[in-house]
């Protein structure tokens, strides 16, 4: 058997570890706020989640390409930088999983392949098309939180003027049964942006092997990420789940449907654009935007200083963990 196909084999299980990982790790993302607001039950949401993360996983290939086709030079890396790119993601992910803390898979990711792409080529950083990284994941970094907390803010204000005048009991029946829909349109956005992102490595990794002109996602590579992200959201991501629902703000139906709906929208244009935003970070701002309508005080700004730390250091300590992982690495080589 020949020595790519048994690394080629490794990378997909390895990318669809990371799937699941990011399934249970991102869970929260969709789910937090309709668990919180009691709309609905814990594990019917998780089940409700699993099902259209993977349906939106299937709807589209435009972040997979920017993953696997723009961030860095093919030419470059090789199949051992795919698979330090995989181990450092998983490694963070488990990690900030058990803190607690919300952080992006896809920026895990990112700085993972870049670490390990600058640490396993004699070009170092000219291997990184830094162009691409800017406008597909730095801009987008910088820019997703702050429309994540004004669209939260826009939402929440035009729905608290829309109903000031009904009863909070019915206020709170009526937006439990809106959840239900706006939750679904955000777990069908995660798997839209999210799942693409180990379709793309896997891609990358399959292109090494089998050159090509063109960036394809083979049908069994989405059906594969499709479902490893689908099992990975039913097993659940308790920990962020809390960290998300409750500890940033106590959320009540109508702020948890202007999160979702927020989220949703910012999320869907993204998928569209190719850009692979962190749905982590648009959907933890859009809590804080919505919970200002409140009182600032309302935030838990301890804990929201917590998950800002976790978001600025996401990147450049994958990026170190991915590039520490390919100098072993070498040595086996």
């Amino acid at each position: 058997m020949e020595m790519s196909f048994i690394l080629l084999c490794v990378i997909v299980a390895l990318a669809l570890i990371f799937d699941f990982i990011n399934g249970f790790h991102d869970t929260a993302n969709a789910i937090a706020t309709v668990v919180s607001t009691r709309a609905l039950r814990p594990y019917v949401a998780v089940v409700y989640a699993g099902i259209l993360n993977l349906t939106g996983a299937l709807l589209g290939t435009e972040v997979a390409a920017t993953i696997g086709g723009g961030l860095v030079d093919k030419t470059a890396i090789s199949l051992h930088t795919v698979i330090c790119t995989l181990l450092a993601a998983i490694i963070w992910n488990l990690i900030t999983w058990y803190k607690g803390l919300p952080t992006s898979s896809s920026h895990a990711l990112i700085g993972s392949l870049l670490g390990a792409t600058f640490f396993s080529s004699a070009n170092g950083s000219n291997s990184i098309v830094w162009a691409v990284f800017v406008k597909k994941a730095l801009i987008p970094m910088l820019l997703s939180p702050v429309l994540g907390i004004c669209g939260g803010l826009i939402i929440m204000t035009a729905l608290t003027w829309m109903i000031y005048k009904l009863q909070p009991a019915f206020i709170n029946r009526l937006f439990r049964r809106l959840q239900i829909f706006s939750s679904g349109f955000l777990a069908l956005n995660h798997g839209l942006n999210d799942a693409q992102k180990s379709m793309g490595i896997i891609a990358l990794a399959l292109m090494l092997v089998h050159p090509s002109e063109s960036f394809v996602v083979p049908l069994w590579v989405k059906l594969a990420c499709s479902l490893a992200m689908g099992l990975g959201t039913m097993s659940g991501g308790w920990r962020i789940i809390r960290t998300m629902g409750s500890k940033m703000i106590k959320l009540q139906p109508p702020q948890g449907f202007a999160v979702e709906t927020t989220a949703s929208i910012i999320i869907g244009a993204a998928s569209h654009f190719g850009i692979p935003v962190s749905t982590t970070h648009v959907v933890s701002s859009a809590i804080m935007g919505v919970g200002a309508t409140k009182r600032l005080s309302a935030v838990r700004w301890g804990v929201v200083g917590n998950i800002l730390w976790a978001w600025v250091l996401t990147i450049p300590l994958s990026f170190l963990l991915a590039g520490g992982l390919m100098m072993i690495y070498k040595q086996f080589l």
